[in-house]
Protein backbone atom coordinates (compact mmCIF):
# COMPACT_ATOMS: atom_id res chain seq x y z
CA UNK A 1 0.00 0.00 0.00
CA UNK A 2 1.59 3.11 -0.72
CA UNK A 3 1.57 6.57 1.32
CA UNK A 4 -1.02 8.16 -0.20
CA UNK A 5 -3.10 5.65 -0.09
CA UNK A 6 -2.03 5.12 3.31
CA UNK A 7 -2.86 8.98 3.78
CA UNK A 8 -6.32 8.31 2.07
CA UNK A 9 -7.49 6.03 3.96
CA UNK A 10 -7.05 7.75 7.23
CA UNK A 11 -4.82 4.28 8.37
CA UNK A 12 -2.56 6.81 10.45
CA UNK A 13 -3.67 9.63 12.11
CA UNK A 14 -1.11 10.28 14.83
CA UNK A 15 1.29 11.50 12.28
CA UNK A 16 0.73 13.46 8.99
CA UNK A 17 2.30 12.10 5.44
CA UNK A 18 5.45 13.58 5.58
CA UNK A 19 6.44 12.61 9.40
CA UNK A 20 5.38 9.23 8.07
CA UNK A 21 7.66 9.53 5.24
CA UNK A 22 10.39 10.91 7.43
CA UNK A 23 9.93 7.56 9.77
CA UNK A 24 10.08 4.95 7.14
CA UNK A 25 13.27 6.42 5.53
CA UNK A 26 14.88 6.51 9.23
CA UNK A 27 13.85 2.80 9.57
CA UNK A 28 15.51 2.05 6.02
CA UNK A 29 18.99 3.90 6.59
CA UNK A 30 18.88 1.59 10.03
CA UNK A 31 18.25 -1.81 7.88
CA UNK A 32 20.92 -0.31 5.18
CA UNK A 33 21.16 -2.67 2.43
CA UNK A 34 18.72 -5.36 3.85
CA UNK A 35 15.92 -2.97 2.84
CA UNK A 36 16.54 -2.86 -0.72
CA UNK A 37 17.22 -6.55 -0.17
CA UNK A 38 13.79 -7.62 1.17
CA UNK A 39 11.31 -5.37 -0.65
CA UNK A 40 8.44 -7.51 0.93
CA UNK A 41 9.63 -7.51 4.49
CA UNK A 42 10.20 -3.48 4.10
CA UNK A 43 7.87 -1.95 1.78
CA UNK A 44 6.31 1.08 3.22
CA UNK A 45 2.71 -0.69 4.78
CA UNK A 46 5.06 -3.45 6.56
CA UNK A 47 7.61 -0.94 7.81
CA UNK A 48 4.77 1.77 8.80
CA UNK A 49 2.99 -1.40 10.98
CA UNK A 50 6.05 -2.30 12.90
CA UNK A 51 6.61 1.55 13.62
CA UNK A 52 2.83 1.43 14.69
CA UNK A 53 3.61 -1.01 16.94
CA UNK A 54 6.34 0.66 18.12
CA UNK A 55 4.85 3.89 18.64
CA UNK A 56 6.87 4.90 16.18
CA UNK A 57 10.29 4.58 17.72
CA UNK A 58 12.34 3.50 14.25
CA UNK A 59 15.40 1.63 16.20
CA UNK A 60 13.14 -0.73 17.94
CA UNK A 61 10.54 -0.78 14.87
CA UNK A 62 14.31 -1.98 12.69
CA UNK A 63 14.81 -4.43 15.28
CA UNK A 64 11.36 -5.69 15.47
CA UNK A 65 11.35 -6.24 11.61
CA UNK A 66 15.05 -8.12 12.08
CA UNK A 67 13.20 -10.42 14.52
CA UNK A 68 10.20 -11.10 12.25
CA UNK A 69 12.76 -12.68 9.53
CA UNK A 70 14.81 -14.61 11.71
CA UNK A 71 11.17 -16.07 12.85
CA UNK A 72 10.53 -16.61 9.93
CA UNK A 73 14.00 -18.21 8.72
CA UNK A 74 13.57 -20.52 11.93
CA UNK A 75 9.93 -21.56 12.00
CA UNK A 76 8.92 -21.62 8.15
CA UNK A 77 5.63 -20.58 8.48
CA UNK A 78 4.95 -20.03 4.45
CA UNK A 79 5.91 -24.24 4.48
CA UNK A 80 2.53 -25.01 6.88
CA UNK A 81 0.42 -27.03 4.73
CA UNK A 82 -3.17 -28.64 4.96
CA UNK A 83 -2.14 -32.25 5.97
CA UNK A 84 0.35 -30.49 8.95
CA UNK A 85 -2.59 -29.06 10.77
CA UNK A 86 -6.12 -30.62 9.28
CA UNK A 87 -6.35 -32.38 13.12
CA UNK A 88 -6.30 -29.05 14.53
CA UNK A 89 -9.00 -28.07 11.68
CA UNK A 90 -11.60 -30.42 12.86
CA UNK A 91 -13.93 -28.47 15.18
CA UNK A 92 -13.61 -25.09 12.86
CA UNK A 93 -11.84 -23.76 16.18
CA UNK A 94 -10.14 -21.15 13.76
CA UNK A 95 -11.11 -20.94 10.35
CA UNK A 96 -11.68 -17.60 8.03
CA UNK A 97 -14.93 -16.77 7.14
CA UNK A 98 -16.26 -16.92 3.45
CA UNK A 99 -17.15 -13.13 3.45
CA UNK A 100 -15.56 -9.74 4.39
CA UNK A 101 -16.73 -7.07 6.88
CA UNK A 102 -17.81 -3.49 5.68
CA UNK A 103 -14.17 -2.08 5.28
CA UNK A 104 -13.44 -5.47 3.33
CA UNK A 105 -11.52 -7.26 6.08
CA UNK A 106 -10.74 -10.56 6.10
CA UNK A 107 -12.77 -12.23 9.06
CA UNK A 108 -11.08 -14.95 11.55
CA UNK A 109 -13.48 -16.95 13.57
CA UNK A 110 -12.54 -18.27 16.54
CA UNK A 111 -13.97 -20.83 18.59
CA UNK A 112 -11.99 -21.31 21.80
CA UNK A 113 -14.46 -23.61 22.95
CA UNK A 114 -13.61 -25.97 20.62
CA UNK A 115 -10.54 -27.06 20.98
CA UNK A 116 -10.12 -30.71 20.27
CA UNK A 117 -6.18 -31.11 20.85
CA UNK A 118 -3.94 -30.59 23.68
CA UNK A 119 -0.13 -30.02 22.33
CA UNK A 120 0.47 -25.84 22.45
CA UNK A 121 3.10 -26.95 19.35
CA UNK A 122 0.52 -28.22 17.25
CA UNK A 123 -2.32 -25.22 18.40
CA UNK A 124 0.51 -22.35 17.72
CA UNK A 125 1.16 -24.07 14.21
CA UNK A 126 -2.63 -23.87 12.93
CA UNK A 127 -2.70 -20.21 14.03
CA UNK A 128 -0.01 -19.50 12.02
CA UNK A 129 -1.53 -21.38 9.15
CA UNK A 130 -4.43 -19.69 9.70
CA UNK A 131 -3.00 -16.10 10.07
CA UNK A 132 -0.91 -16.92 7.06
CA UNK A 133 -4.13 -17.79 4.44
CA UNK A 134 -5.73 -14.78 5.69
CA UNK A 135 -2.83 -12.37 5.40
CA UNK A 136 -2.91 -14.17 1.87
CA UNK A 137 -6.97 -13.23 1.37
CA UNK A 138 -6.43 -9.84 2.32
CA UNK A 139 -7.51 -7.26 -0.58
CA UNK A 140 -4.56 -4.98 -2.12
CA UNK A 141 -5.85 -1.88 -0.10
CA UNK A 142 -6.23 -3.36 3.63
CA UNK A 143 -3.57 -4.62 6.09
CA UNK A 144 -5.59 -5.58 8.90
CA UNK A 145 -8.48 -8.17 9.94
CA UNK A 146 -11.23 -9.01 11.88
CA UNK A 147 -11.00 -11.48 14.59
CA UNK A 148 -14.48 -12.82 15.73
CA UNK A 149 -14.29 -14.75 18.94
CA UNK A 150 -17.45 -16.99 19.56
CA UNK A 151 -17.62 -18.48 23.15
CA UNK A 152 -20.07 -21.17 22.42
CA UNK A 153 -18.74 -24.25 24.43
CA UNK A 154 -16.54 -22.09 26.08
CA UNK A 155 -15.32 -23.22 29.82
CA UNK A 156 -12.36 -22.76 32.69
CA UNK A 157 -11.07 -26.05 31.33
CA UNK A 158 -10.41 -24.42 27.63
CA UNK A 159 -8.19 -22.36 29.68
CA UNK A 160 -4.19 -22.66 28.71
CA UNK A 161 -2.49 -19.84 29.82
CA UNK A 162 0.55 -21.30 28.15
CA UNK A 163 -1.20 -21.23 24.89
CA UNK A 164 -1.99 -17.78 25.64
CA UNK A 165 0.75 -16.37 26.07
CA UNK A 166 2.36 -17.87 22.85
CA UNK A 167 -0.57 -16.81 21.08
CA UNK A 168 -0.09 -12.94 22.26
CA UNK A 169 3.73 -13.49 21.44
CA UNK A 170 3.19 -14.71 18.02
CA UNK A 171 0.27 -12.16 16.94
CA UNK A 172 2.01 -9.45 18.47
CA UNK A 173 5.78 -9.57 17.45
CA UNK A 174 5.55 -11.07 14.08
CA UNK A 175 2.31 -10.01 12.87
CA UNK A 176 2.37 -6.76 14.46
CA UNK A 177 -0.99 -4.33 13.73
CA UNK A 178 -2.79 -6.89 11.63
CA UNK A 179 -5.75 -6.58 14.31
CA UNK A 180 -8.53 -4.18 13.09
CA UNK A 181 -11.17 -4.93 15.65
CA UNK A 182 -11.70 -7.84 17.86
CA UNK A 183 -15.38 -8.86 19.04
CA UNK A 184 -15.41 -11.20 22.36
CA UNK A 185 -19.04 -12.54 21.11
CA UNK A 186 -21.18 -13.74 24.26
CA UNK A 187 -18.08 -14.71 26.44
CA UNK A 188 -19.75 -16.17 30.16
CA UNK A 189 -19.82 -14.28 33.17
CA UNK A 190 -16.65 -16.55 34.54
CA UNK A 191 -14.71 -14.88 31.23
CA UNK A 192 -14.24 -11.73 33.42
CA UNK A 193 -11.35 -13.65 35.94
CA UNK A 194 -9.51 -15.09 32.84
CA UNK A 195 -9.59 -11.94 30.50
CA UNK A 196 -7.83 -10.17 34.03
CA UNK A 197 -5.01 -12.91 33.53
CA UNK A 198 -5.19 -12.13 29.78
CA UNK A 199 -4.46 -8.32 29.55
CA UNK A 200 -0.86 -8.26 30.60
CA UNK A 201 0.28 -10.46 28.13
CA UNK A 202 -1.66 -7.77 25.61
CA UNK A 203 -0.02 -4.36 24.27
CA UNK A 204 -2.87 -1.65 25.55
CA UNK A 205 -3.32 -0.54 22.04
CA UNK A 206 -4.36 -4.26 21.59
CA UNK A 207 -6.61 -4.46 24.03
CA UNK A 208 -8.34 -1.46 23.70
CA UNK A 209 -9.38 -2.72 20.07
CA UNK A 210 -11.30 -5.69 21.71
CA UNK A 211 -14.83 -5.10 22.01
CA UNK A 212 -17.21 -7.30 24.10
CA UNK A 213 -20.68 -8.47 22.02
CA UNK A 214 -23.64 -9.89 23.64
CA UNK A 215 -26.89 -11.87 21.55
CA UNK A 216 -29.21 -10.40 24.28
CA UNK A 217 -28.03 -6.49 24.34
CA UNK A 218 -29.00 -4.35 21.61
CA UNK A 219 -26.70 -2.32 22.15
CA UNK A 220 -23.63 -4.14 21.68
CA UNK A 221 -25.53 -6.00 19.27
CA UNK A 222 -25.41 -2.63 17.05
CA UNK A 223 -21.43 -3.51 17.18
CA UNK A 224 -22.00 -6.27 14.87
CA UNK A 225 -24.34 -4.73 12.48
CA UNK A 226 -22.47 -1.86 11.89
CA UNK A 227 -19.60 -4.16 11.54
CA UNK A 228 -20.83 -6.93 9.04
CA UNK A 229 -23.98 -7.44 6.65
CA UNK A 230 -25.82 -9.23 8.66
CA UNK A 231 -27.66 -11.76 5.58
CA UNK A 232 -23.91 -13.20 5.12
CA UNK A 233 -22.88 -13.61 9.42
CA UNK A 234 -23.67 -16.61 10.28
CA UNK A 235 -26.73 -17.15 12.65
CA UNK A 236 -24.76 -18.87 15.45
CA UNK A 237 -23.13 -14.91 15.70
CA UNK A 238 -26.08 -13.28 15.54
CA UNK A 239 -26.11 -12.83 11.82
CA UNK A 240 -29.32 -14.34 9.14
CA UNK A 241 -26.75 -17.23 7.31
CA UNK A 242 -27.98 -20.10 7.87
CA UNK A 243 -24.44 -21.85 7.29
CA UNK A 244 -21.93 -22.99 9.87
CA UNK A 245 -18.41 -24.19 9.19
CA UNK A 246 -18.13 -27.79 7.55
CA UNK A 247 -14.81 -29.23 7.81
CA UNK A 248 -14.84 -31.14 4.39
CA UNK A 249 -15.61 -27.98 2.37
CA UNK A 250 -12.95 -25.97 4.15
CA UNK A 251 -10.12 -28.67 3.86
CA UNK A 252 -11.04 -28.68 -0.16
CA UNK A 253 -10.77 -24.36 -0.40
CA UNK A 254 -7.65 -24.59 1.74
CA UNK A 255 -6.32 -27.61 -0.72
CA UNK A 256 -7.14 -25.97 -3.86
CA UNK A 257 -5.54 -22.40 -2.40
CA UNK A 258 -2.70 -24.20 -1.96
CA UNK A 259 -2.07 -26.01 -5.26
CA UNK A 260 -2.92 -22.73 -7.05
CA UNK A 261 -0.33 -21.15 -4.66
CA UNK A 262 2.56 -23.78 -5.19
CA UNK A 263 1.29 -23.44 -9.09
CA UNK A 264 2.52 -20.02 -8.87
CA UNK A 265 5.46 -19.86 -6.66
CA UNK A 266 6.87 -23.27 -7.72
CA UNK A 267 10.62 -24.42 -6.56
CA UNK A 268 10.92 -20.05 -5.65
CA UNK A 269 10.87 -20.33 -1.85
CA UNK A 270 14.31 -22.38 -0.70
CA UNK A 271 14.59 -24.51 2.23
CA UNK A 272 15.73 -21.86 4.38
CA UNK A 273 12.16 -20.36 3.92
CA UNK A 274 13.73 -16.15 3.23
CA UNK A 275 12.57 -14.64 0.34
CA UNK A 276 13.70 -16.06 -2.87
CA UNK A 277 15.73 -12.67 -3.15
CA UNK A 278 18.16 -13.99 -0.80
CA UNK A 279 21.08 -15.77 -2.16
CA UNK A 280 22.49 -19.44 -1.04
CA UNK A 281 25.37 -16.96 0.96
CA UNK A 282 23.15 -15.16 2.95
CA UNK A 283 20.35 -17.74 3.99
CA UNK A 284 23.58 -19.33 5.26
CA UNK A 285 25.20 -16.67 6.70
CA UNK A 286 21.87 -15.83 8.73
CA UNK A 287 21.69 -19.44 9.56
CA UNK A 288 25.20 -19.10 11.50
CA UNK A 289 24.10 -15.86 13.30
CA UNK A 290 20.58 -17.51 14.45
CA UNK A 291 22.81 -20.41 16.06
CA UNK A 292 24.99 -17.82 17.94
CA UNK A 293 22.17 -15.32 18.79
CA UNK A 294 21.13 -16.48 22.21
CA UNK A 295 23.75 -14.66 23.78
CA UNK A 296 23.86 -11.66 22.51
CA UNK A 297 20.59 -11.05 23.57
CA UNK A 298 19.28 -8.25 24.99
CA UNK A 299 17.17 -7.10 27.56
CA UNK A 300 13.44 -7.32 26.22
CA UNK A 301 11.35 -4.46 27.25
CA UNK A 302 9.75 -5.96 29.72
CA UNK A 303 12.67 -6.58 31.37
CA UNK A 304 14.77 -9.60 31.86
CA UNK A 305 16.29 -11.66 28.65
CA UNK A 306 13.68 -12.12 26.18
CA UNK A 307 12.96 -16.13 25.27
CA UNK A 308 15.02 -18.15 22.98
CA UNK A 309 12.59 -17.70 19.99
CA UNK A 310 12.71 -14.22 20.43
CA UNK A 311 16.12 -14.13 19.53
CA UNK A 312 18.10 -10.61 19.87
CA UNK A 313 19.14 -9.14 16.04
CA UNK A 314 21.41 -10.62 13.93
CA UNK A 315 23.74 -8.32 11.98
CA UNK A 316 21.61 -8.73 9.03
CA UNK A 317 23.51 -6.28 7.24
CA UNK A 318 26.87 -7.60 7.19
CA UNK A 319 25.12 -10.88 5.96
CA UNK A 320 23.76 -8.83 2.63
CA UNK A 321 26.77 -7.27 2.31
CA UNK A 322 28.70 -10.02 2.18
CA UNK A 323 27.08 -12.47 0.29
CA UNK A 324 26.17 -12.30 -3.45
CA UNK A 325 22.35 -10.98 -4.14
CA UNK A 326 19.96 -12.49 -6.72
CA UNK A 327 17.51 -9.61 -8.45
CA UNK A 328 15.11 -8.59 -5.89
CA UNK A 329 11.27 -8.53 -6.87
CA UNK A 330 10.50 -5.77 -7.99
CA UNK A 331 7.70 -3.38 -6.20
CA UNK A 332 6.84 -2.40 -9.60
CA UNK A 333 3.21 -2.48 -10.47
CA UNK A 334 4.11 -4.48 -13.68
CA UNK A 335 5.63 -7.22 -12.27
CA UNK A 336 4.79 -11.05 -12.97
CA UNK A 337 1.87 -12.82 -10.88
CA UNK A 338 4.02 -15.17 -10.01
CA UNK A 339 5.93 -12.76 -8.18
CA UNK A 340 3.03 -10.82 -6.75
CA UNK A 341 2.25 -14.17 -5.48
CA UNK A 342 5.46 -15.09 -3.88
CA UNK A 343 5.37 -11.79 -1.69
CA UNK A 344 1.79 -12.23 -0.53
CA UNK A 345 2.75 -15.76 0.36
CA UNK A 346 5.28 -14.46 2.85
CA UNK A 347 2.60 -12.68 4.73
CA UNK A 348 4.58 -9.83 5.72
Amino acid sequence: MSFKKLRASGAEKSLSFEEQRTKVNEVRKILGPLADKLPTLCSDASIIRYLKARNWNTKKAAKMLKETLKWRLVYKPEKIRWEDIAREAETGKIYRANYFDKKGRTVLVMRPGFQNTTATEGQIKYLVYCMEKAIMNLKPDQEQMVWLIDFQGWNMSSISVKVTRETAHILQDYYPERLGIGILYNPPKIFESFWKMVKPFLETKTFKKVKFVYSDDPQSQKIMEELFDMDKLESSLGGKNPASFNYETYAQLMREEEKGMSDLVSDSVSDSSLPTYLSPAESEILQEDTSNSDRDSEPSEEGGHSPSHEMASLNLEEGVNKAAVTPPVSNDPGHSQSEAAKEKMLGL
